[in-house]
């Protein structure tokens, strides 16, 4: 029987959304270097951690002030300068929520993260954009000529995705104090990876936000946890528009684990810019053009034919990311770093299938 769907009508901002399309499901089993992630899991502290939870535990609604207390002082700030988050796309989302109105101006430096597009979008902003180089210099001059227009917010990725370029701390004060009246976000996903942070400004800085994710080095990605820093008054207005539990039980267990286990996060970083430094060093000689990197990815330009060599990849159990739409021609692949082993095994699946 046919049933008429009532007509109630979409936002505008959702009507002109482009959906985010994730990488095809079904990753289990294969090597995937297409998602940034941690190659080798969590560490075994999470995962007692896990096994520790009680069912009293899972059966309550999860309670935050502890970790929050301990997380703030393994980050160096005060726990009314730090808001836990459901992964950084939640962060995202509650920024944008508590700062952006319809119309307001967001700016960009493109290619990056797509989800900043997402929920500006979403929440009905207006974009001003600058983009990379080609060789992937981040565009100085331009942000700050677009930040005397004032824009609500200005989201920065440092390293930034897909480019794996990095913002000098110089080059960041130089946009915080062009820009008092814009709230900028340095988001630091893949601290671990490069060591260079701008969180000890905050204090300095009321116009900045720092976001870190334990989605990365610390392998929570399944998990979901992100934090936002910021003055006590950032935060203040970041919580009136935040729900009340969006850290699960799970992932506070697992991130206290996490801080008393850097030893483990500290070595995994460094063999993987061990591996970074070798996996550039294969792909040039297999005649690709790697972009310098300061996280655990390459943005690599494999030329035409690009396209075809991820899709033949995949068939054989390899997946990675193509950005190419991103820059307008067939060729950029963004490569996420694994182990030398899969380092290996990724260079001698190129040769073959490139």
């Amino acid at each position: 029987m046919k049933t008429d769907l009532p007509r109630i009508p979409l936002r505008r901002s959702v009507m002109r959304l482009e959906p985010y399309v994730a990488p095809v499901e079904g990753r289990a089993g294969k090597l995937r270097l297409d998602f940034n992630e941690n190659t080798i899991g969590c560490s075994p502290s999470v995962l007692r951690a896990l096994r520790r939870l009680t069912r009293e535990q899972i059966g309550i609604y999860p309670e935050y002030e502890a970790t929050t207390a301990r997380l703030a002082r393994f980050f160096r700030v005060r726990a009314d300068e730090l808001l836990l988050t459901n992964g950084v796309d939640d962060a995202l989302h509650v920024m944008m929520d508590t700062f952006l109105e319809p119309g307001s101006a967001v700016l960009l430096v493109e290619p990056t993260f797509n989800m900043y597009r997402f929920y500006s979008q979403l929440a009905g902003a207006r974009f001003r954009t600058a983009r990379f180089t080609a060789e992937m210099k981040f565009p100085l001059k331009k942000v700050l000529r677009e930040l005397r227009r004032r824009p609500r917010i200005f989201l920065l990725a440092n390293p930034n995705n897909p480019t794996a370029t990095l913002v000098t701390p110089a080059e960041i004060r130089e946009i915080l104090e062009a820009a008092p009246r814009t709230l900028v976000l340095v988001d630091e996903a893949y601290f671990e990876f490069c060591g260079v942070t701008v969180l000890p400004w905050i204090r300095r800085y009321p116009n900045l936000i720092v976001s870190r994710t334990f989605s990365k080095a610390p392998a929570l990605a399944g998990l979901r946890l992100g934090c936002l820093f910021a003055c006590r008054e950032i935060i203040a207005a970041l919580k009136r528009a935040d729900s009340p539990y969006p850290v699960n039980v799970a992932a506070l267990a697992a991130a206290e684990a996490v801080i008393h286990d850097q030893k483990t996060i500290r070595a995994y970083a460094e063999m993987i810019v061990k591996s970074r430094r070798a996996l550039a060093a294969g792909l040039g000689n297999l005649g690709a053009r790697v972009f310098p990197s300061a996280a655990n990815f390459l943005l690599v330009d494999f030329g035409v034919g690009a396209t075809r060599m991820v899709r033949r990849l995949e068939r054989h159990g390899i997946l990675l990311r193509d950005r190419s739409p991103e820059f307008g021609r067939d060729g950029f692949v963004r490569v996420t770093v694994g182990t030398p082993a899969q380092t290996r095994r990724l260079l001698r699946a190129i040769e073959v299938y490139r």
